[in-house]
This record gives structure tokens, sequence and C-alpha cells, in this order.
């Protein structure tokens, strides 16, 4: 893997979507958008939003090699409001990128962002010049005799990059779990892939270990398994460790990310790790 360079793109909205109770999908188009190289899978770019009375969000162009110290060095009211998001599918001829917002309420900046979103409203994103970039983490190793994913709400779209760039016949369990029965998606992919829907709003009021219950009911394919696991932080910790302790999955074959913390905001994580760079 090369540590291919990142860049600004300014973009702006063509629509946006409501595709479900608990998403709405925003498309985005620009300019310069034939040079954004997703890598695919799990894809991830910052997504910078301007402040109000901005024409366009202020980021530090011309600095993106080093964009995260000179961003934190703008003026807090002033500098864009940031998110990380996945990218949900990338189109070519036209040039369209999509991005899909998990929606929580009316309580998240990007959420309402996105739910109030009309064409050309503009938005800035950090993306890569080259397929081959440190945005994806879903790597598999070549021995991997099957793959297990698992996702909330939030990293939905990056499992259905996942399971659409998997090749054909691949071997996949999958857990995701959403908010509602009307937010299951039609995933396109090549892979054997047996995909478990958990729906909070068919569990008890509360419940927050649907996933790590479900997989350790599971019969799970013989073999050596590749993990890709995402969402709510605790609850990754806790599908981890149930596969580590219980599952003896080695460590190394375990890719996990904490997309979101409960009962913390994005910007609290980007306060504390502001403070941890200081």
């Amino acid at each position: 893997m090369t540590a291919a360079p990142f860049e600004f793109f300014d973009l702006h909205v063509l629509r946006a979507t409501r595709i479900s109770p608990g998403f709405t999908r925003v498309t985005l188009g620009g300019e310069r958008l034939g040079q954004f190289a997703s890598g695919g899978r799990d894809q991830r770019c910052k997504l910078f939003l301007p402040r109000p009375g901005q024409d366009r969000a202020a980021v530090p162009r011309g600095m993106a090699a080093e964009w995260w110290p000179a961003w934190q060095r703008m003026d807090p009211e002033e500098r864009a409001v940031l998110r990380t998001y996945t990218i949900r599918e990338q189109r070519r001829e036209p040039d369209e990128l999509d991005i899909d917002f998990a929606l929580h309420g009316d309580t998240g900046t990007a959420c309402h962002w996105a739910q109030c979103a009309r064409p050309g409203d503009p938005v800035t994103l950090l993306g890569p010049l080259d397929e081959d970039n440190y945005g994806v983490d879903f790597r598999p190793p070549p021995d991997a005799d099957w793959i297990l994913l698992t996702a909330d709400a939030t990293a939905l779209p990056a499992v259905a990059g996942i399971l659409a760039w998997l090749p054909p016949g691949t071997p996949a369990k999958v857990w995701i779990e959403v908010e509602h029965a009307a937010d299951r998606q039609e995933l396109s992919t090549k892979a054997d892939a047996d995909i478990t829907w958990l729906c909070r709003e068919e569990l008890p009021r509360g419940h927050r270990t649907a996933i790590v219950d479900s997989l350790r009911a599971a019969v799970l394919p013989a073999g050596a398994p590749y993990a890709w696991i995402a969402g709510e932080a605790a609850a990754v910790r806790d599908q981890r460790r149930h596969l580590v302790n219980d599952r003896c999955v080695d460590r190394e074959r375990i890719t996990f990310t904490g997309y979101w913390r409960r009962g913390i905001s994005e910007e609290d994580l980007i306060a504390e790790a502001i403070a941890a760079a200081a």
C-alpha cells in the first residue's frame, strides 16, 4: 500500500434523497471529482461543512498533506465543521459520489445538514488521489478462508462497499443492525454472503447487545476468518472480545473501528484529539 496523497475537493449537492426512515443519501458532484480515486470497500473521507454565511467551507487548501494541524490552527468560529464518512458509491460518466447519512433525529450537525441539503449547496471533501490509500481499512489476508462483517447503521455504507468489492463466491457471514425494518437494503454482491439483519424497533427497549448475542449463538464456518467490525465503540469492543476469547480468532485477523461512542458527540471526540495532539 502506498501512502497516497489526499486533496481537498470543493463539491456541491446534486440531490438529496430520503432512502428509508433511517437514511438520507446525498449525491455530490463537481468539476474535479474525476480526480477523486475511491478505493471502494470502507473508503473514508473527511467531510467539511461551511459555517452559516460562508460560501464554501473554510479549510487549509494547499496544505492537504498537513491539513490536521493546519485546520486546528484556524479560528474555531470560522473553520469548517469536520465529520468523517464512508463513500457509499462513486460513479463515472457523469462523475457522482454518494454519501449515506444514518439519521438520529435532528441532533447532529451533519445529520441536520443532510436532511436540509438542496441542489447547489457547497461541501468540501478531503479525499484520495489514488485507489490504494490509507483511508481503506478492509484488507483481508490472502489466506483468509471466509469473511466476517458486523456493523450498526453508521457502518452499513461501508459494509455495502465491502460486499460489492468481494470476489465472486467469497464465503461471508454478515450481521447488520439498523433502527427500522424499512432500513434494510438490497446489497449488491457476488460473494456467497449470509446476511442477518437486526432491527432495533423489534428488540426490547434499551437492548444494546444484539449483534454480539447473535454472534454467540451462530455456527461459524470452519477455517481461518478475516473479521471486520465497526459501529458503536463499546459494542465493537464486546464483539472483538467474543471473537478473540470465545472463538479463538487471531487478533491480527480482526479490523475493528469505533465509528462513534454513546453519549459523546463527534465535536467532543475532535476536542479530545486536539487536546491529545497538544
